[in-house]
């Protein structure tokens, strides 16, 4: 059955769960041919990520202990936005600044990443930073992570490869490796 219209009509919604990063919901919709299902899913303020490349074509990443994955991971500087409104490009500021210390003079918008769509209703905003200019970092009260530099040759590579399983992270360098190989940065 071809269906033109694949809307989804929300009858009943129930919250499950309210947490301090996302909250749980239970649905009960109506599907296009007109049959009732469920839809559980995480309501998420949204995120944004940045990734800094210096004018040596370096990456500035983040090591950082993952709990649901009980493992440390590599990814580009990240964090939630505070609340569903703030305003992801400063938001963009604030995380590069806190996680590496870096502040930059020309970020770009790279697109809107959305790593779970089933089940996730998070989406992340993401930015190249350039021109890049130290300083100090200013982690939260319970955040604990190491920035590590590496080219972005040899991100792409670790990707590739296997090594770096991050979505954000592979969206972001694929992207930007991509643009610089064909100079549209």
């Amino acid at each position: 059955m071809n269906f033109e219209n694949l809307k989804e009509t929300t009858v009943n919604s129930k919250e499950l769960f309210r947490g301090v990063v996302a909250n749980l919901f239970i649905d009960e919709v109506e599907l296009p041919d007109g049959s009732h299902s469920t839809r559980e899913y995480l309501k998420h303020n949204g995120a944004v990520a940045v990734i800094p490349v210096d004018d040596d074509g370096n990456v500035y990443l983040v090591n950082q202990y993952r709990y649901p994955f009980s493992r440390v991971m590599t990814e580009i500087p990240a964090g939630k936005l505070d609340t569903p409104d703030e305003d992801p490009f400063e938001a963009a500021k604030r995380e590069l600044r806190e996680e590496t210390g870096f502040t930059s003079k020309k970020i770009t918008f790279l697109g809107e990443f959305i790593g779970s769509a089933a089940i996730i209703g998070e989406t992340i905003y993401v930015y190249l930073a350039q021109d890049l200019v130290a300083g100090k970092q200013d982690l939260d009260r319970d955040e604990f992570l190491n920035v590590i530099k590496m080219p972005l040759d040899k991100l792409v590579k670790k990707i590739m490869d296997g090594e770096i399983a991050d979505g954000k992270t592979l969206y972001a360098a694929l992207k930007v490796d991509k643009m610089f190989n064909e100079k549209q940065i």
